[in-house]
């Protein structure tokens, strides 16, 4: 009975775990597609004038993107560094000794062995670990403005792909900007993006070659009890 209940275990954790295996992403994601911009204003008929409302540009503009449907570059200028150890030491010793006891001046046995104990204990723990973990991403991507704020900062979303020999490889950026911070040829960089969500990864033999298995994924996860 218990290797039958031992192997519905095995079967449903197994069944789970391929659940959970991630798809591999698509291009076209409608979240980071491009947005129309906003209808220009009707053209009016001309009068004789050279000056159009509909299609004039602004003289006085700097070229920045502030309106929806405008494209900004975003720099990638992404470094992390982390580095975390520690240790634990811990030692306990215990000795305990009753002596024999005596009545009347005459020590007390049993069959001629004295009536005394000694008790004695020793425990101790020793652990260590250490961690290390760096990134880095460079690059640029160029995105479109989403959304203006009432405040004036823009959400700006988009992705790239590139498609190689053996897979494709794809960067996803998404965050607000301030117009401020949009330098004069329309660039910014990633470490400026508030609420900033920066994904690259890959699909393809290669990326596949680098991702764990399922089934190795279970044997180091918590889920299995050995």
């Amino acid at each position: 009975m218990s290797r039958f209940f031992n192997a519905v275990i095995m079967g449903m954790a197994t069944l789970v775990l391929a659940g959970c295996v991630n798809k591999p992403p698509k291009p076209d994601n409608p979240y980071y597609a491009p947005v129309e911009p906003a209808p220009q204003p009707n053209m009016q008929p001309v009068t004789g004038s050279i000056y159009n409302a509909g299609t004039a540009m602004n003289l006085y503009g700097d070229g920045r993107a502030h309106r929806v449907g405008d494209i900004i570059t975003v720099e990638l200028q992404e470094s992390t560094q982390s580095s975390k150890s520690s240790s634990t030491a811990v030692d306990k010793t215990n000795s305990t000794e009753v002596g024999a006891g005596s009545i009347m001046g005459q020590n007390l046995s049993v069959f001629g062995n004295p009536l005394s104990a000694s008790l004695g204990s020793s425990s101790s723990f020793a652990g260590d670990g250490s961690s290390d973990m760096s990134n880095s991403l460079s690059g640029s991507i160029t995105v479109t403005v989403h959304e203006v704020r009432p405040n004036g900062t823009l959400l700006v979303r988009g992705e790239k792909w590139l498609t190689l020999n053996q897979g494709d490889e794809y960067i996803r950026v998404s965050g607000f900007i301030r117009p401020q911070d949009i330098s004069e040829a329309n660039t910014v960089p990633s470490t400026k993006l508030a609420d900033a969500r920066i994904a690259y990864s890959g699909t393809g033999s290669v990326h596949e070659s680098n991702v764990m298995g399922w089934l190795a994924r279970f044997f180091i996860s918590p889920v299995w009890p050995f």
